[in-house]
């Protein structure tokens, strides 16, 4: 009995330290993961928002845009602002939530978050780690716009991320200028296809100089805007943007094909948002 009783002891030491090594090793995989997710640190990082915090978004970085009156798109939904159930921080990230309910005469509420007034910049890398809504009607966007702008598109927009939930998986980038947008049917614009773009986080990144705009997800770029015309009405993109997160409901395009009212609320994630110097 003494030897099966050593044998065991045995077989329970070797298991334990089995047991050690493979927790072990999904800690240091769980490291190695969360270091993934930290600034860049050969980077200079000018502004960030990791929302490691809870509650309504910080007020020191975001603004709000409000309302229900389409904002040009003939969307559905209405912008509410300091108001939880739309935009809130929690687990670490940011959610803008759509809702079907009634609200000041549209039926739909979400949030539109913009540093307009409190952050923008000329040239550099923005990037922003995101899950997507899911649906049809659906229509999230990362993009930025002119700090002074004055006459759209002549003052320029940049589209580093749009998709519209009737197309699952077609993620757009696109610019927006004078001479090169959609009223026109000129828009320059690119297209990746993310088949898990609503089930896993994924990073949306735009590399901005006075040369030209590269437009990444997850290091694989797909788009390319380059200043050759060397004119305001096709680069008005030398002067300080902002930038804009939003969850649309329907509109020109996220309701081309009508909204989905079984699919809601739906919740745009946002793991963080950084902006980089160019060396």
């Amino acid at each position: 009995m003494k030897t099966v009783n050593n044998k065991f002891k045995i077989l329970k030491i070797k298991l334990q330290h089995i047991f050690q090594l493979i927790i072990g090793g999904t800690l240091v995989f769980s490291s190695l993961n969360c270091a993934s997710n930290k600034p860049d640190s050969s980077r200079k990082l000018i502004w960030n928002d990791e929302f490691n915090y809870k509650g309504l978004p910080d007020s020191s970085k975001w603004n709000y845009d409000v309302g229900g009156n389409g904002y040009g798109n003939d969307e559905a939904q209405f912008y509410t602002k300091n108001r939880l159930e739309n935009a809130r921080v929690e687990n670490g990230n940011l959610v803008i939530e759509a809702k079907k309910e009634d609200w000041e005469k549209n039926k739909y509420t979400s949030a539109r978050l913009l540093t307009k007034g409190k952050f923008s910049f000329q040239y550099g890398t923005i990037e922003v780690r995101a899950k997507l809504p899911k649906g049809r009607g659906t229509w999230p966007a990362i993009w930025m716009m002119s700090e002074n702008m004055k006459e759209w598109p002549e003052d320029g927009e940049l589209d580093i991320m749009e998709h519209v939930g009737f197309n699952q998986g077609f993620v757009h980038a696109s610019v927006h200028t004078k001479k090169y947008n959609h009223i026109i049917g000129t828009q320059k614009t690119d297209t990746l296809i993310v088949k898990d773009v609503s089930e896993k986080f994924h990073i949306y990144k735009a590399d901005w100089t006075p040369e030209k705009i590269d437009v990444y997800i997850d290091g694989q770029k797909f788009f390319t805007y380059e200043n050759k015309e060397k004119t305001y009405e096709a680069w008005p993109f030398d002067q300080p943007y902002f930038i804009i997160l939003n969850l649309a409901v329907g509109g020109f395009w996220g309701g081309k094909e009508g909204i989905d009212d079984t699919i809601f609320p739906q919740k745009y994630e946002i793991d963080y948002v950084r902006v980089y110097q160019n060396k």
